[in-house]
């Protein structure tokens, strides 16, 4: 019998990365969780979304959505403490994702955000791991990062929408002070 795995899925280009692992991994009933408030302006939070639903339906993937545009709340958490803001938005999408799973029936959780190598892993596993432990659900832990390259030239082919950064408004100004 297979297992049912919620998987917290920030973006298609990064589902589409994390998916040959996942199943080289075992036999899973995939259901993708969108729980993003950390994404800004909402015209990117609202193509990222777009992007997710169009590729999980071309491909008959199950997409549970929880749509929160978060732009005061995230802002007012991170504000006083800028460099510590990715380990409040990888709290606030994986507490939500283990919750949702526990709630739900869903036998383990995991997030595409273990595929990206701009992403700080070991803090996102510890946030993973305390989560599961807090709502007694299994943890599926693996490195997807084995796949992102091809997970992006993938979208690419697709011509699946392609996000510049990675996602609060505080990383998309980084992104063009990088440029400059």
């Amino acid at each position: 019998m297979n297992k049912k795995l919620l998987l917290h899925t920030c973006c298609a280009p990064c589902l589409i990365g994390s998916l040959p692992v996942i199943d080289k991994t075992g036999n899973f009933d995939i259901s993708c969780f969108w729980y993003n408030p950390n994404i800004h302006p909402y015209i990117e939070y609202k193509s990222r979304l777009d992007a997710l639903i169009g590729y999980t339906s071309e491909n008959n993937i199950n997409l549970i959505i929880k749509d929160y545009y978060g732009l005061v709340e995230f802002t007012q958490n991170v504000i006083s403490n800028l460099k510590e803001r990715c380990g409040y938005c990888y709290n606030i999408r994986i507490k939500e994702t283990a919750k949702y799973a526990k709630e739900n029936g869903f036998d383990m959780f995991s997030t595409t955000l273990l595929v990206s190598p701009y992403q700080n892993h070991e803090k996102i596993k510890e946030i993973c791991e305390k989560y599961a432990k807090d709502y007694e659900i299994g943890f599926l832990c693996e490195d997807f990062r084995v796949n992102f390259r091809e997970g992006q030239k993938s979208a690419r082919d697709k011509n699946i929408y392609m996000q510049k950064y990675c996602g609060c408004i505080f990383s998309e100004q980084e992104r063009f002070l990088r440029q400059i």
